[in-house]
């Protein structure tokens, strides 16, 4: 009984030998080349062609009038007498806006208009007096004259000439006195006048009046609030910050698109009007942005765009994204940057030429968002792999291709 079971096990494992042994040698025998093994590889292509290699940055930013005017409250002034001007009202350089009470300024100014007038009545007495000294003077030097060439000696003539000559000093010196008392009183009436023209507080631009608050809480230092608030009728400008890897690449004259937030299918056009050179004030160097910079911290420079377009449908405040475009107009030979492969520092293509593959080190330059430029290594419309993998090689075969446009 024994014996009979071990020949049907022995039959068993020889037939399953047999059997592996066959189904291993008849799959051998149907498998196929891989498509590497056999050249069938598929790629996709792109001809090397030339472009402006423009790059978009994205900023955001608030709408700002041109500049504007705040009024605030100066106690030393006194109390404010008459207010010229109301809300949205359009006013030119030199309108008044507001006129502090300059009574007690007017009640100096007539006093010191009235001292002027005596001084000036003063002066013009003592003109006469000198001037009826000079016509008497000149007719005893006459007399004197005349006494002198009969007799040969000093006569009582000559005595009253010396002493109409002594008073003529004293008048002569009382008279320039009176006239720097007169200089005074010209300097204080001047200086009257242009206190009284300072309690006109006046327009420093042509603008519009967004704010007039009369009753502003005062306090010995004044208001923390304005009570007249002007902006400029001049097109208003967008302000922002931008980080300091835009910041290098941003210059005046770029143009930008301006998408106000509130209107999502509208567009504005502008140019950069200015980048600081200097950081922003707040938090010059802290914000962290996340990206270039080790540890992230990035410094934020303030820019200035001028709106090109009519800015009458915006309005101060509004919130804006803007879209810088940078880099040359000149054209460039360039290729995606899928097709670049970095081998150990050295920068590799693959270009199909005559349904095989050939295996390029390359130069590069600019680049931007998509594509980036080659100096060397690349004939324009040549087609080049933009799908590289670690299994191509030099004079690969390749049977099959997409071109992508």
């Amino acid at each position: 009984m024994k014996k009979r079971v071990w020949i049907w096990v022995v039959s068993i494992v020889v037939l399953l030998v047999i059997g592996g042994t066959a189904a291993y040698f008849s799959i051998k025998g149907e498998a196929k080349p891989t498509g590497i093994e056999a050249g069938n590889m598929g790629v996709t292509v792109q001809k090397a062609s030339e472009q402006e290699l423009t790059e978009t940055i994205l900023v955001t930013g608030k709408i700002v009038p041109e500049s504007e005017q705040k009024v605030f409250l100066e106690p030393e002034k006194g109390e404010i007498s008459e207010y010229k001007v109301a809300e949205n009202q359009s006013v030119k350089a030199g309108d008044a806006l507001l006129i502090y009470d300059s009574s007690k300024i007017d009640n100096e100014l007539k006093k010191a208009a009235r001292e002027k007038e005596l001084l000036q009545s003063k002066g013009k007495t003592e003109q006469n007096q000198i001037a009826d000294l000079n016509k008497r003077i000149a007719e005893a030097k006459k007399n004197a004259t005349t006494k002198s060439a009969e007799t040969g000696e000093e006569s009582a003539p000559q005595i009253d000439v010396n002493q109409l000559a002594a008073e003529k000093v004293q008048l002569e010196m009382g008279y320039e006195g009176t006239k720097s008392e007169i200089a005074a009183a010209d300097d204080r009436i001047k200086e009257l006048n242009a206190q009284k023209k300072e309690m006109t507080i006046v327009s420093k631009m042509d603008g519009i009046i967004v704010k007039v608050n009369q009753n502003v809480a005062k306090t010995e230092a004044g208001a923390a609030e304005p009570v007249i608030h002007i902006i400029s009728s001049q097109p208003y400008k967008v302000i922002g910050t931008m980080s300091e890897f835009d910041a290098v690449k941003i210059q005046q004259g770029q143009p930008v698109i301006i998408h106000p937030k509130v209107y999502k299918d509208r567009e504005w056009k502008g140019a950069i009007e200015s980048v600081s050179q200097f950081p922003n004030a707040e938090g010059g160097g802290g914000e962290d942005f996340g990206g270039g910079a080790p540890g992230g911290n990035v410094t934020m420079y303030p820019f200035k765009v001028a709106i090109t377009d009519d800015t009458s449908e915006l309005r101060q405040g509004f919130h804006v994204s803007l879209e810088i475009k940078v880099g040359g107009a000149d054209k460039k030979l360039v290729i995606p940057h899928p097709a670049l492969v970095d081998e150990g520092g050295s920068k590799i293509i693959y270009i199909l030429v005559e349904g095989k593959l050939e295996r390029r080190e390359v130069k590069t330059g600019a680049m931007n968002d998509e594509f980036i430029e080659i100096t060397d290594g690349v004939k324009l419309g040549e087609l080049v792999v933009i799908t590289p993998n670690p299994e191509m090689h030099d004079g690969m075969e390749v049977t099959s291709f997409d071109e992508a446009e």
